[in-house]
């Protein structure tokens, strides 16, 4: 066996393992589900019975996941660099596993705009979290106020726009493909609430 098939192995039984503990299940629940007897469970678990793809199978579909995601190996790419844009105060993670989805930290001095016709509306969602300061958002005709450590999520087909409140403010937010073409348009044509440097 080589040193890559051993750590793969090690790495299926503590997610076999861990999986189970998640789930709040006793060994004896998981191997009822599994339909596999209990002291076998345990000596997967515990690196005393080989590995057969057929259980593997089995006890993928008993915790509620893939054969695929149970054998998945961790890759070299953990670690990210963002994309910095200093013009608008911004920078931008591209999350891996899902290629749609964008992480976004910006930091915000302007306030939010007086004019509703300023407000943008583009399909997609965003949620965003201030980790610094207050932001308003506005959505539809609504106006929300978001504090440090607050959350906010809505669709974007709603007409929206946030800015800082009382002194600049720093966000970080998720946006779906759609929401980031929405708001690359809306950069373009001069967005309220962007940054300056």
């Amino acid at each position: 066996m080589t040193q890559e098939t051993g750590e793969l192995d090690s790495l299926v039984r503590k997610r076999i393992r861990a999986l189970r503990v998640a789930q709040g299940w006793s060994l004896e629940e998981l191997a009822t589900r599994a339909r596999v007897s209990q002291s076998t469970l345990s000596r997967i678990e515990n690196g005393q019975r080989r590995l057969a793809l057929d259980q593997l199978v089995t006890l993928a579909r008993a915790l509620d996941t893939s054969l695929d995601q149970l054998v998945e190996t961790a890759t070299d790419d953990v670690i990210s660099n963002p994309t910095i844009d200093a013009q608008r105060g911004m920078m931008r993670w591209p999350i891996k596993a899902e290629p749609g989805l964008t992480v976004v930290r910006q930091r915000m001095t302007n306030p939010v705009p007086d004019n509703p016709a300023r407000m943008r509306a583009h399909p997609g969602r965003e949620w965003l979290v201030v980790i610094s300061g207050t932001a308003t958002l506005l959505l539809g005709n609504r106006r929300f106020r978001i504090e440090t450590n607050q959350a906010a999520e809505f669709p974007t087909m709603l007409p929206h726009a946030i800015g800082a409140e009382g002194g600049p403010c720093e966000i970080v937010g998720i946006f779906d493909r759609d929401a980031r073409r929405g708001h690359h348009r809306g950069e373009d044509a001069g967005e309220v609430g962007r940054a300056k440097s």
